[in-house]
């Protein structure tokens, strides 16, 4: 039977250990345009291993998975950071672990973001693939593009998988679209 992964609200202080939250705060910039735009200026930065990487930016189409939702496998890339921001306010969940060695059911952590978040996962962070809670969602991604094996994943035993208890978290998202 697979353990129940507590998840946590998104905080920067809270995600520190795996990367950075991205995130607009009241007063964290400038403004440019004439005055017609703020600017919430470096709230992340993209790393890459390779003097000839490049940042990339893509869009991500994401579908949803059935709930509880299984947790049997994470990834992390060796070569880069991989930041997420959604591209609506809908919140997403984000399950990780400390860079390093294959990570264990213990060592995981869950986050749900408010919508308005994003995250910058650090260089070799253990991450499971995008986790949704609405039906389908967009996400803007800037990572990493060069050469070399940018990408290590880890299945899980049987005995070694989680689930996150998402329905409560469905039903909060559903009360709050309409």
């Amino acid at each position: 039977m697979a353990k129940s992964i507590v998840i946590k609200p998104l905080t920067a202080q809270a995600f520190a250990e795996f990367g950075e939250v991205i995130e607009a705060h009241e007063g964290d910039g400038f403004g440019i345009n004439q005055g017609f735009t703020w600017r919430h200026h470096k709230l992340a930065k993209v790393h890459t291993d390779q003097p000839t990487d490049e940042a990339i930016i893509s869009i991500f189409s994401s579908k949803n998975r059935p709930a509880p939702i299984a947790i049997n496998m994470m990834e992390r890339h060796p070569l880069g950071s991989q930041a997420f921001m959604p591209l609506n306010s809908t919140p997403f969940l984000v399950v990780v672990a400390k860079a390093g060695p294959e990570p264990k059911l213990a060592d995981l952590c869950a986050f749900v973001s408010n919508g308005k978040q994003g995250v910058n996962y650090a260089t070799g962070v253990w991450h499971h693939p995008l986790l949704i809670l609405a039906k389908e969602q967009n996400f803007l991604v800037i990572d990493r593009s060069g050469e070399g094996n940018n990408l290590n994943e880890v299945m899980f035993d049987e005995d070694q998988c989680g689930q996150l208890d998402v329905d409560d978290l469905i039903n909060h998202l559903s009360i709050d679209l309409t």
